[in-house]
């Protein structure tokens, strides 16, 4: 018994050694963040500005490399797939977890194939209605939205995106009818909103910040558990009296699930000092996001809440990918 106590010490402490070693080695070469999105984009814009930083806290560079398509599963499955030694990493956002329930088969298992390492900055999207809607509150957009079932469209920036499933939650959780139309990306969902084509949607604060301000369109609540730092006087939807619409749309890394613990926390801790650097900080709140920086435990447990929460409400709606 002794020996074989012995023996587990040792094996402890050689594996604690190499861990030690492997952290002082990484990264011994270019880091390479996997985005499934096209350049220009929210994700991808993230993504630059942490792996600019990450550049210059590791001393290697850290490329991107868009891998648009599939509703992000090109991306999705070449990060699972990769050797599990941190030099190819998922840089992502809801779309990972949400991609289990809206595609019948995906060729990933987020929760098996990935480790959450750190969520570097995350966003709300806010519900906004068009001037001419004669609301103005969320109370009395559910009232207009009751007394006239599937009178009201709301529009997204495609189907499967956050901005559709927070409207199909706003549905679930106000227990309204509303027509659901997808636009091929946020510019056109966000004219049709100005146009009047649509009574409401879910959009980014900066990307409707000039047409709330001219008076074009009416921002009515947060879908988010705190208030926007780029609209602070726009109250949460719980504040407004509608609980269960929070929808953090957070942008994060990942990595292959058998990546050595010692590299897993060499990436959180390279996040954290990224989202907590001055000038990241304030590029980030000029795109609409605000700093998060969180441990790989922090992070893991969002993104199982992400998992059940999408799960319910793609199984309530019926939503399925184009």
């Amino acid at each position: 018994m002794m020996r074989i106590a012995g023996l587990v010490v040792a094996a402890f402490a050689f594996a604690t050694a190499g861990d030690a070693s492997i952290a002082q080695s990484y990264p011994g070469r270019p880091v390479k963040l996997l985005v499934g999105f096209t350049p220009g984009g929210g994700v991808d814009i993230n993504a630059r500005l942490l792996a600019s930083r990450l550049s210059e806290i590791f001393g290697q560079q850290v490329v991107i490399e868009n891998r648009p398509g599939a509703g992000t599963n090109i991306a999705n499955e070449a990060a699972a797939k990769a050797a599990p030694d941190g030099y190819t990493l998922l840089f992502s956002s809801p779309a990972v977890a949400i991609n289990m329930s809206l595609y019948k088969s995906p060729p990933y298992d987020a929760l098996r194939d990935f480790t959450p390492v750190s969520v570097f900055s995350e966003s709300t999207n806010v519900l906004v209605v068009p001037a001419s809607l004669p609301v103005r509150s969320v109370q009395e957009l559910v009232e207009l939205a009751r007394t006239k079932p599937d009178a009201l469209n709301y529009s997204s920036a495609g189907s499967g995106t956050t901005q559709h499933l927070a409207g199909e939650l706003f549905k679930l959780r106000t227990g309204t009818k509303i027509v659901h139309i997808p636009y091929k990306g946020s510019a056109p969902s966000i004219t049709a909103l100005v146009a009047g084509d649509v009574q409401l949607s879910f959009v980014n604060p900066v990307a409707i910040g000039q047409h709330v301000k001219s008076g074009r369109l009416r921002a009515l609540a947060v879908a988010g558990a705190k208030r926007s730092a780029l609209m602070s006087e726009i109250q949460t939807m719980k504040e407004a009296g509608v609980e269960g619409v929070e929808v953090a749309l957070w942008y994060g890394l990942l990595a292959p699930s058998a990546t050595p613990r010692a590299i897993v926390t060499a990436l959180a801790n390279g996040v954290i000092a990224a989202a907590n650097t001055a000038a990241i900080k304030q590029r980030l709140l000029e795109q609409g996001a605000e700093p998060v920086g969180s441990t790989p435990e922090e992070f893991g447990k969002l993104f199982r809440d992400d998992l059940t929460r999408w799960a319910e409400v793609v199984a309530v709606s019926g939503a399925r990918a184009d």
